[in-house]
């Protein structure tokens, strides 16, 4: 049920000033537009979930009560085509690529998007001739790397993943060169330089199958702890660069903001117009019970990170876990770990994956008073003809938030949750007349989604007006993607070349 609450209108901006603990103010000026968010398909040891696909189903789609749109799957380097090749390990779940497909198949029903990431290619291509890293007294420390004489089958290999793929149902929108490839470890891995990426990608990427696949994309090495060396290298080069689509990293040891890997790597992303992917992280994995609330909302702290950093797809790890989105069964982490069952985390991550994905970032500055903690955060969005503000509160005290928004609006709703109990309530937010400065409580321990309808008949956006004007006209989302029907807020370019916002 929708609750209503009243929320003042401070006239005066000086008024405004003396009763906020925390002064938001959004811009105009836009940032990266943001693709969605995601996990990847498993629950331990990169086992996938075979037959089983309530995870995604519960997960998935617009339908579902999360809203995400990304999965990950591994591109396992023990199977090769129809054969499979049982180079080490013993797996309780199929290590193969068929693990992955019934998944794969709702989340492309829902509209979503899968791509694969290779731990190791196949083990005769290494230089130690086994899928491991190589990190192991078996393989006297002896590194796995990629043959060089083998570079010219890496892209081949990839394309027998593609192709097994769409012969079952799955057409695979990317494929990334190779999970943490500054990260030498027992299991299934492969490393790889920097400089050794560039020659691969740069001499050997044009092998990618783009013709019989015109759908797939490349993402660069995922490297652990998103290090800007591996993007970097590849677009400083003009011919790597023209076959990398997306640069990708996660996010262990490097937190998106404060180290400053994420923000630095898609600073060079965004000016050769390459998404950035932050393709693997878990927050408190290695808790033995279910996290707290304060836990939680540390996610979303890192989920409004990255977006502020630059980020356009945030990908979790296990979607099954009970630190993760989907509960285990497991009884050591019950009550509420209910197998197959939602669980709080998957519900933080709905104020993002469903208000956030297709939107696109605005600038936003905040101050705060020096009563109030500094542990507030907040972003901004803009999407169709709605704004969205997110405001993260990890305190114990509750504030006043002054918002000052680019243009008028007139109704929004709030999305609320502030325990492991109290999760995604909705509220009406009650605006009397349209405006652009608001005054909004937030509650201690809160993450606040709020969704602001703008005004379009207001004068205070009248660069948002639809005046007809004579000779053609083309329409624009706002990554610059051509509309065939223009709806909801449009960049509109006008037969002399002019153009400006619209909104229909």
């Amino acid at each position: 049920m929708k609750k209503t609450v009243f929320i003042p209108l401070l006239l005066a901006a000086s008024m405004a000033v003396q009763a906020a603990d925390v002064n938001v103010k959004v811009r105009t000026t836009l940032k990266q537009t943001v693709t969605g968010f995601g996990g990847a398909c498993c629950d331990g040891a990169m086992c996938p979930f075979g037959n089983d696909t309530q995870p995604v189903k519960l997960l998935y789609g617009p339908q579902s009560k999360i809203g995400l749109n990304i999965m990950r799957m591994e591109i396992s380097p023990n199977f090769i085509g129809d054969i499979v090749v049982p180079e080490w390990g013993n797996w309780d779940s199929p290590y193969d690529w068929k693990g992955s497909l019934p998944s794969a198949k709702i989340v492309k029903e829902r509209g979503g998007i899968v791509f694969g990431t290779p731990w190791s290619p196949p083990g005769e291509y290494k230089t130690n001739g086994t899928a491991q890293g190589g990190n192991s007294d078996d393989q006297g420390n002896q590194r796995g790397q990629l043959r060089e004489d083998c570079y010219e089958k890496f892209f081949p290999w990839l394309n027998t993943f593609l192709k097994y793929m769409k012969d079952n149902g799955v057409e695979v929108d990317a494929v990334s060169v190779q999970n943490e490839p500054d990260w030498w470890v027992s299991y299934s891995g492969c490393l790889y330089t920097p400089e050794q990426q560039l020659k691969l990608v740069r001499d050997y990427a044009h092998m990618l199958d783009r013709e019989t696949y015109p759908g797939v994309r490349l993402i660069s090495a995922e490297p652990l702890g998103f290090s800007p060396s591996y993007s970097d290298a590849l677009l400083n080069n003009t011919k790597a660069r023209n076959q990398v689509d997306i640069i990708a990293g996660h996010l262990y040891g490097h937190p998106p903001l404060d180290n400053g890997n994420m923000k630095d790597a898609a600073v060079l992303a965004a000016k050769y117009n390459k998404e950035v992917w932050m393709t693997e992280h878990s927050v408190t994995d290695n808790i033995d019970r279910l996290p707290n609330w304060h836990e939680q909302l540390l996610f979303a702290e890192e989920l409004n990170e990255c977006m502020l950093a630059g980020c356009t797809g945030y990908i979790y790890w296990y979607m099954r876990a009970h630190w993760a989105f989907v509960g285990t069964g497991e009884s050591k982490y019950n009550p509420g770990n209910t197998k197959n069952k939602l669980l709080p985390r998957a519900y933080v991550m709905s104020h993002f994956s469903k208000y956030v994905t297709g939107s696109t970032r605005l600038q936003t500055g905040c101050s705060i008073t020096q009563k109030t903690n500094a542990s507030f955060e907040t972003s901004a969005y803009i999407k169709g003809d709605s704004i969205i503000v997110m405001a993260i509160d990890t305190t114990a005290t509750a504030k006043e938030m002054e918002l000052s928004l680019p243009y008028y609006v007139n109704s929004g709703t709030r999305i609320i949750s502030t325990s492991n109990t109290s999760l995604c309530k909705e509220e009406t937010v009650t605006i009397e007349e349209p405006t652009n400065k608001l005054i909004l409580d937030i509650p201690a321990r809160s993450l606040n989604t709020f969704i602001f309808m703008i005004d379009n008949a207001a004068t205070a956006i009248s660069d948002l007006s639809q005046k007809e004007e004579d000779g053609p006209k083309t329409y624009y989302d706002l990554r610059g993607h051509q509309l065939q029907t223009p709806k909801g807020l449009c960049i509109e370019k006008l037969a002399d070349g002019s153009s400006r916002k619209v909104v229909f």
